[in-house]
């Protein structure tokens, strides 16, 4: 599709969600439900943010046995909920395209807008009869079709824990790996023996760790009898390649989608990974997991009380002079430290190139992978 057809294409959607929620708005009464029994979640995150719903998802199930739990997710996230964890149902969707399944659902009676409060829209284009969603968002057109805005945190909290307080009640119980089965994968050559994945790619540049920093990380790894994995995204080869250009470790780079990702990890001793999807997965699926902040937050986007008994080691350096903005999803939060400026507007990943190999290899024997 052209990109003048994909504008359109994304303009009807939109006009078609404005024009569904108008008339749904006006066409019942707007009533908080005591006890749900229909609720959506509704978003379109990135695959880290979609994975930091889960205090969220769980805090649902204990809070409301019974409940039919339905969200929305990029169409390429689905597959990781085939086994209904927490009994939730993923909706796959795109927002630059109808889905007229969406609008087939039977009406909702709690919908949770956990980050973008444009998707309020969306929610209420579904029929959603109650929404709820964190105030402070702009323009505020977003905020009109919302019944509920709630106050973000006033101290340091993950984000995962922070959206779980969109429902009332006590906080979900502590994650383990056990309480989300695995989806299935295609087969693919997994690796024998033990082996630790190197996951080098990230969503931006400014998030990637120095190529000769996982280059000396590999060899100490394979050094020490645990064969180093390459793994990153589709593009994300020529990452791989920078940093191992004779090809000595093997490389999963662009050949997995997430359901064999989710495999692969599953049987590694450890993931070493920027703050990025992979590192959200890792926690899911039960890896130990050392995650490298640089522009991101270790308390936004860390463990949290949810995943407090993971064996996961965030690496950073804090403070860090430029990790200085406050916002979080468009909101003015004072105590978000974090940085969100592009590649344009940062000539190098300093706080990246500031982690060293000795605090990664450090945190890799506070785990318990290397002597």
């Amino acid at each position: 599709m052209s990109t003048p057809a994909r504008a359109r294409s994304r303009f009807l959607h939109r006009t078609e969600v404005v024009a569904r929620a108008l008339t749904a708005r006006a066409g019942y009464r707007r009533t908080k439900p005591s006890t749900p029994r229909r609720i959506l979640v509704a978003h379109h995150l990135l695959l880290g943010d979609t994975l930091m719903l889960t205090p969220l998802l769980a805090k649902l199930a204990a809070t409301f046995p019974g409940a039919e739990v339905a969200m929305t997710v990029p169409r390429a996230y689905a597959p990781l909920y085939m086994t209904r964890p927490y009994g939730v149902r993923a909706l796959p969707w795109d927002p630059r395209h109808a889905n007229a399944a969406l609008f087939a659902e039977a009406p909702f009676d709690l919908a949770i807008v956990p980050g973008d409060n444009r998707f309020a829209w969306l929610a209420a284009a579904m029929r959603a009869r109650w929404i709820v969603a964190f105030a402070g968002d702009r323009p505020a057109a977003k905020n009109w079709p919302i019944d509920e805005l709630r106050p973000w945190s006033s101290s340091p909290a993950a984000w995962g824990d922070m959206v779980a307080t969109l429902v009332d009640g006590p906080a979900p119980a502590p994650y383990v790996a056990s309480d989300w089965s695995a989806p299935d994968a295609a087969p693919f050559a997994r690796p024998s023996g033990r082996y630790a994945v190197l996951h080098v790619g990230a969503s931006t540049p400014l998030k990637q760790w120095p190529v000769e920093r996982w280059s000396k990380l590999a060899d100490l790894l394979a050094a020490r009898g645990v064969v180093p994995v390459w793994s990153g995204g589709r593009g994300e080869e020529e990452i791989v390649r920078a940093i191992d250009p004779q090809a000595r470790y093997p490389s999963f780079a662009g050949r997995l989608d997430l359901s064999q990702l989710w495999h692969l990890l599953v049987g590694a001793d450890v993931l070493v990974a920027p703050d990025t999807g992979a590192a959200h997965l890792g926690r899911v699926t039960g890896t130990p997991t050392v995650a490298l902040f640089g522009p991101g937050s270790a308390i936004v986007t860390g463990a949290g009380l949810f995943w407090r008994d993971a064996a996961y080691r965030a690496v950073t350096i804090d403070p860090f002079p430029c990790r200085d903005q406050h916002i979080l999803f468009r909101r003015e939060i004072a105590w978000v430290r974090r940085c969100g400026r592009t590649p344009e507007q940062c000539a190098a990943p300093r706080c990246m190139q500031a982690i060293g190999l000795d605090a990664v290899v450090a945190a890799l024997a506070d785990l318990g992978v290397m002597p």
